[in-house]
């Protein structure tokens, strides 16, 4: 567990979180971990963790199952893997079934499974398996997509889970602190809305730019001569 005691500032913009959660993730480095990132703007943060760490990076593809009539309104998500996970409480109190959230679910499901094929470009993921893995986003609010994707790591056999991020509300850090070997967040802000307000540019992030970032992160280093 790693909390900023400086909850204050407003970060810039994604890289900023990337460096800052680089250099407190520096102790992991001599475990040889990979980076995964979810998608889309946590691409941005988990490429200056990777390039500081000189680790691997890859994605972890996490789509949240929002409610029919208010897609913002999670009430679970799913993952690569086949994990399906709802919060059936928030389900219950809102008075949905089994039955009205498939389509949503079907949805997002084939978004799932269009991001897989964009975004790795027909690379192979990254093997996990005995791995210590640093999963990443730009922050979250409740944390159901990252408890998805959590789910999705441990059916993978990984020796560890580092969860780092910009910024989540003191209640949903209380929750992940106990679903994670570490958890590295820079803000933890009392006062919390929606992630993007403790950003200065938190502009949206598009598939091209992911496609950047991962095809440069997968590159062989370059040959140096003495």
């Amino acid at each position: 567990m790693d909390a900023d005691p400086d909850r204050s500032d407003i970060l810039r913009d994604r890289q900023e979180a990337g460096r800052r959660l680089g250099e407190r993730l520096g102790r992991f480095r001599d475990q040889n971990p990979v980076v995964l990132a979810i998608p889309r703007g946590g691409v941005v943060v988990a490429a200056e963790v990777a390039r500081q760490l000189g680790a691997p990076l890859d994605v972890l593809i996490v789509r949240k199952i929002g409610a029919p009539a208010n897609p913002e309104y999670g009430l679970g998500a799913i993952a690569e893997g086949g994990v399906r996970l709802l919060d059936e409480s928030r389900v219950k109190e809102s008075g949905y079934t089994d039955r009205d959230l498939e389509p949503v679910i079907r949805r997002e499901l084939r978004e799932l499974d269009r991001r897989v094929q964009r975004y790795r470009e027909g690379r192979p993921p990254i093997e996990l398996r005995g791995r210590t893995v640093i999963l990443v986003d730009d922050g979250v609010a409740t944390g159901g997509t990252v408890r998805a994707g959590i789910r999705a790591l441990r059916a993978r056999h990984v020796a560890r889970i580092v969860l780092a991020l910009g910024v989540c509300p003191p209640e949903t850090f209380s929750q992940l602190r106990r679903e994670v070997d570490d958890l590295v967040v820079l803000r933890v802000p009392s006062y919390f809305f929606a992630v993007g307000e403790w950003y200065r540019n938190f502009g949206q992030v598009e598939d091209a730019e992911v496609c950047r970032l991962l095809r440069g992160a997968a590159l062989p280093a370059p040959v140096t001569h003495a």
